[in-house]
């Protein structure tokens, strides 16, 4: 997921694109897209891709922001939102297991390694016993989340448990304390508590250096889950215009906006090989 609470606000982001006149074969002016995305980070993107959108398809993207994960996916089931762009695969499937698997990915987007940052440690052997972690405590954000920090060898998991929480930590040889916290504040835990796993666009809203993280979640065969995707109600999935955002998102156009805005933070995933 770049790819994203628990106050449920929704904030309505001003519109991407100004009128652009039509080649005569492309839709009429008046298809609209209501796109769903989880904070800020992704407007100057979204504007990019709302802008070949309106010019190759005809198609105005109205964007609304949400400030949690947790109202994109019922908003986009009951029909308020046509697209939503903000959750991977894995937060998806998990989504649709409880909710009658409404929603279809259409398309897939990126892919953002989430991080561990630390006000108290310069690399990971230096965090010390009994220090606090602050994790996001969505389903899906801390099971990654806790999945990172046994990756970094700081925590050991129980196996074979989908949806890992504190509860499953089987070692925790430094005793550290695992803190869950709603993902956008995420960042305020970092000062307050010294270390946090942050998701990308949070740390990006909050000014923090991504360059700054004590470490990184690998990118290899085992990512194809955190892939971000483009998302839509199921039994529309085969919208045409829907299909076209999709095209207007994954263009080397896109590529060059991800990478001059990201670094290499954020990696497109639609041609994507994971070895």
């Amino acid at each position: 997921m770049k790819n994203v609470f628990k106050s449920g606000l929704v904030m309505a982001a001003a519109g991407l694109i100004g009128s652009v006149a039509l080649p005569s074969a492309v839709a009429s002016a008046d298809t609209v897209v209501k796109v769903g995305l989880v904070g800020t980070s992704d407007a100057k993107l979204w504007k990019s891709v709302a802008k070949t959108a309106k010019n190759k398809y005809g198609i105005t993207i109205k964007v609304k922001v949400f400030t949690d994960y947790n109202q994109p996916n019922q908003a986009l089931k009951d029909g308020s939102l046509d697209l939503n762009a903000f959750q991977h695969y894995y937060f998806l499937n998990n989504w649709n297991a409880k909710n009658g698997k409404a929603l279809k990915a259409i398309g897939k987007t990126f892919i953002t390694p989430i991080r561990l940052y630390s006000t108290d440690a310069k690399k990971v052997s230096q965090i010390k016993k009994g220090a606090t972690i602050a994790v996001p405590n969505d389903a899906t954000n801390e099971a990654r989340a806790l999945m990172l920090l046994q990756t970094a060898g700081l925590i050991t998991l129980k196996k074979n448990v989908d949806l890992p929480t504190v509860k499953d930590i089987k070692q925790n040889k430094k005793n550290l304390k695992i803190k869950e916290v709603a993902a956008d504040q995420t960042p305020a835990a970092l000062k307050s508590e010294g270390a946090a796993v942050i998701n990308t666009n949070y740390a990006s809203e909050a000014k923090i250096k991504l360059s700054s993280a004590i470490y990184v979640e690998p990118v290899n065969k085992d990512s194809k889950q955190w892939i971000n995707v483009i998302a839509a109600k199921k039994s529309k999935a085969n919208k045409k215009a829907y299909k076209e955002v999709v095209k207007a998102y994954q263009t080397a156009k896109t590529k060059k906006v991800i990478a001059k805005t990201w670094g290499e933070a954020e990696i497109p995933a639609w041609d994507i090989k994971l070895k």
